[in-house]
């Protein structure tokens, strides 16, 4: 077996189990084939067992330990993790992506041990490692403002969950003509082709509300953006942000904690002067670059994978409708809307 492989303790255990109990069905005179499937491991293995079983009886079928002990240990480990997480421009490297051979040149300056790039791999499975896709910060956040928010809407969160009141966040998005583009199947070698619309490119500005309460159920409020106007102005004005507040306040019938960002609309004076007219409600300024403490964030990407990936839209009204259909749908994923809000780690607490 490959030096500093095998299998882990919690493993290695398990297999001491099943053959355990094949042991016993052994004594029962099972057949193989019928352990084999009770036990969802193959017959082969069974033979292998019931060989050492009728030589030394189930002695020889105890663990033996590892097959060979890691060149690195659980206390290098440690070492090593402490080091990862520092990140690779810190040892150099000019971007922040890990990969299995930079690891393993890592092991090797720091240890002086030489790993294959299997061996890396498996090490880092071993100890809880995986491959995944990494989140984005933006350079200019800043870490302890985040905290410090954070900390002050869990103490006013507790207060109007005491009081009986909403968790609301705000956010809005643009939706175009040209579709985001999906994944599909097609016959290897030969490229999927979507059509979509070329000439236009008509955009429609959504605003969604996601709202959460201690006890009960998420709920999601959303208005596209009114077409008409006699301005001409295409995106949200601070009316229909207050009418959209307005219509939430009367749906969820209760006092609510309004969380957005510091886009310049929610600044103005029309909309201050409304929030401070209103004792049920509370609003909260969301801390620059942090779109991740919004749940709302979470709800577009699930948009834009189901309802408008790989479509051609026939004109701005067909757009509209899917885009309606879309979020009517996802207000009945309750479990949508709670993985969006339990993503940001601001769910609201009973009392």
């Amino acid at each position: 077996m490959r030096k500093g492989g095998g299998l882990a303790d919690e493993r290695r255990a398990f297999r001491e189990r099943l053959r355990m109990e094949a042991a016993e069905r052994f004594v029962q005179g099972d057949e193989n084939a019928v352990i084999a499937h009770d036990l969802r491991v193959s017959v082969r293995s069974v033979q292998r067992w019931r060989k050492a079983w009728s030589q030394g009886g189930p002695r020889d079928l105890t663990s033996k330990g590892p097959a060979s002990l890691p060149m690195l240990n659980d206390e290098l480990f440690v070492v090593l993790e402490q080091e990862l997480l520092q990140g690779p421009t810190a040892h150099g490297w000019p971007d922040q992506t890990w990969t299995l051979s930079r690891i393993k040149t890592l092991i090797g300056r720091r240890f002086h041990k030489s790993y294959t790039v299997q061996g890396v791999a498996a090490l880092l499975k071993r100890h809880g490692w995986s491959c995944q896709v990494p989140a984005r910060r933006a350079v200019e956040r800043n870490e302890t403002a985040v905290a410090g928010w954070v900390k002050d809407l869990a103490t006013g969160g507790r207060t109007v969950a005491a009081l009986d009141a909403w968790l609301v966040f705000e956010d809005e998005a643009g939706f175009s003509m040209t579709p985001p583009t999906a994944r599909t199947w097609s016959r290897r070698g030969h490229t999927p082709v979507v059509r979509v619309r070329g000439r236009s490119r008509r955009r429609l500005s959504v605003a969604a509300l996601a709202c959460c309460k201690p006890g009960g159920r998420s709920r999601l409020i959303y208005r596209p953006c009114p077409d008409a106007r006699p301005d001409g102005r295409k995106s949200f004005s601070w009316k229909d942000y207050r009418d959209l507040i307005q219509t939430a306040h009367q749906q969820l019938g209760g006092p609510i904690v309004l969380v957005w960002d510091n886009l310049n609309t929610h600044l103005t004076a029309g909309i201050r002067r409304y929030i401070a007219e209103r004792d049920w409600l509370t609003v909260y300024q969301l801390p620059p670059y942090a779109p991740d403490l919004n749940p709302v964030e979470g709800i577009w990407p699930v948009l834009r994978r189901t309802t408008t990936a790989n479509r051609a839209f026939a004109d701005p009204q067909d757009l509209i409708t899917a885009i309606r259909r879309g979020l009517r749908q996802l207000q009945y994923r309750h479990n949508v809307l709670d993985g969006c809000l339990t993503g940001t780690g601001l769910a609201p607490t009973p009392p």
